[in-house]
């Protein structure tokens, strides 16, 4: 018999709280996010992986790039497993249904924390080598960014609620 879907979140909400604070970051925000909700899903592909490392390196906490300040890992890896939740198994094409979700999502994880950007929430342009080694010696993984990445994975459990009971279970 199949966990139920809230279940087997409940028990990866509480792992990771147990595990997050003390992982050396062998990967990111978003391949945490996306990687753990995908494997409440029963779903293990490569190019998932594959597809999370860059969103936050590609979105995130880089400010330098023409002053742009680029989204939390959690946030990106929340988006895309808002869209995978929400399409289920079959191709999305163009899902106002995800968007919303996507953008309600966004709301909230902004309302909780003030800020959706990495760099607004530690303080770190990881385009800078010395800053980036602050985030590490001032061990802002271990006292706050960890908890982007549990929110993350139980809003989206919360807002794809419905999505998860008839597509996922």
């Amino acid at each position: 018999m199949v966990k139920d879907i809230n279940l087997r979140f409940d028990e990866k909400i509480k792992n990771l709280e147990e595990i997050l604070p003390k992982l050396e970051m062998e990967t990111n925000c978003a391949a945490l996010t996306l990687t753990n909700i995908l494997e409440v899903l029963g779903v293990d592909n490569f190019y998932f992986h594959n597809l999370a490392v860059p969103l936050a390196g590609g979105f995130g906490g880089f400010k330098s790039l023409k002053g742009w300040k680029g989204p939390c890992g959690a946030v990106c890896g929340g988006c895309a497993a808002i869209g995978i939740i929400v399409g289920g198994q079959k191709k999305l094409a163009q899902n106002l249904e995800a968007y919303q979700t996507a953008a309600k999502f966004v709301h909230y994880f902004e309302k909780e924390f003030g800020s959706t950007t990495c760099y607004e929430l530690c303080g770190i342009d990881f385009s800078d080598l010395d800053s980036a080694n602050k985030y590490i010696e001032n061990k802002k993984w271990e006292q706050q960014c960890y908890k982007y990445v549990i929110f993350a994975i139980n809003k989206v459990r919360e807002l794809t609620a419905s999505d998860l009971k008839k597509k996922w279970t």
